[in-house]
């Protein structure tokens, strides 16, 4: 299987399977000298991982990191770095029942038509469970631009037909933790959690948006052409699971503007050039100009219904399909941390493109 590495100076390559023994990832081209506590890793998995609410996933993973090399005394060398997170409760026995059947809209018959066998025990390596490497790896490269002054959140803004309407400087970033669903307005987060709840107790599911700023970026990162800086944090928002839209600065909005509207006016302010609007969402030509880089990145309902759904077998015979184990009703919440994730693991790979291969 090829497609596991992800960026090009500062890489992650991940592994492991969802009822596998562990998922794990290494680091590659880390500089050295970067402060690393493992309590800051085990604060975004905590926020990942499974069965931390009663919206979520029941499945009880601690998701407790384990540093196997890279960082001596609390600080990087400079070589690889290898993370590893142990799987605990595996419930296989609750896949049975589809290891000859496609769930629809899930990986399952792709999967198979691209390999000849799939792993059917949670989806294998097409799980969720995968991204907790990346996460893992994203608290990495998030202590590496705090040394840049850069930073990154995430935070939802959409559930279902419940969207926010406040700005986020206005609310505050210090809000988005401070309820389950993880959105910045408590009595619009109110409202989300109830549909949610709602939602599960009809055996649905429902998509949902979630909206990351990255602030501090200075302005030149990012290549011009193939590996515009867009582009690539647009690939890293659509390798994450149930992702089907990602949209930077004004987006599909701006079909709606004239360029007069549009445009982003340069203006000098304190000795810097900044712009008077943010249309672009902090990249023009595939190049960070200085502004913060906002993004919107839309999530599909999760595929696996706690409803008969009818579909196929392996040999193409029809067959019911019913919903059984524990998984999200809304993915979003649990989103987040992996949103902030891949896009510090790309801001941080555009750094080092940029800069020397030391810490400041």
């Amino acid at each position: 299987m090829a497609g596991n590495i992800f960026g090009k100076l500062f890489s992650i390559t991940t592994y492991g399977e969802s009822h596998g023994i562990a998922m794990g990832v290494v680091i590659d081209g880390c500089p050295a000298g970067v402060k690393i506590d493992i309590k800051d890793i085990q604060h975004e998995l905590r926020r990942r991982r499974p069965g931390q609410s009663n919206i979520v996933t029941q499945r009880k993973e601690e998701d407790n990191v384990e540093i196997q090399s890279g960082i001596f005394k609390g600080v990087t060398t400079g070589t690889p770095i290898s993370l590893l997170i142990r799987n605990q409760d595996q419930k296989s026995r609750d896949y049975d029942h589809i290891k000859d059947k496609f769930r629809p809209s899930h990986a399952d018959f792709t999967y198979h038509a691209k390999y000849g066998i799939r792993d059917y025990r949670g989806g294998g390596r097409s799980s969720a469970r995968e991204t907790v490497a990346r996460v893992a790896a994203g608290a990495i490269a998030k202590r590496l631009l705090e040394e840049w002054g850069i930073s990154v959140h995430a935070y939802v803004n959409q559930v279902g037909h419940l969207t926010l309407k406040r700005d986020i400087r206005t609310l505050g970033y210090e809000h988005i933790e401070q309820n389950i669903v993880r959105c910045p307005d408590p009595e619009l987060a109110k409202e989300m959690i109830s549909f949610i709840k709602e939602v599960r107790k009809e055996g649905d599911t429902v998509g949902g948006m979630i909206s990351c700023i990255v602030e501090g970026v200075p302005p030149g990162l990012g290549e011009p052409v193939f590996d515009k800086l867009h582009a690539d944090l647009g690939k890293a928002m659509f390798s994450i699971n149930a992702v089907k839209g990602v949209e930077f600065g004004s987006g599909f909005h701006s079909i709606t503007m004239k360029g007069s509207q549009h445009n982003d006016q340069f203006i000098n302010r304190d000795d810097k050039i900044t712009t008077t609007t943010n249309h672009s969402g902090g990249i023009q030509g595939g190049i960070s100009n200085g502004m913060p880089i906002t993004c919107n990145i839309a999530f599909k309902p999760v595929a696996t219904l706690m409803q008969d759904q009818t579909s196929l077998d392996t040999g193409g015979q029809e067959v019911t399909v019913t919903g059984k184990g524990r998984h999200d009703p809304c993915v979003v919440p649990r989103a987040v941390p992996i949103v902030e994730a891949m896009a510090a693991l790309v801001v941080a790979d555009h750094l080092l493109r940029s800069r020397s291969n030391k810490v400041r």
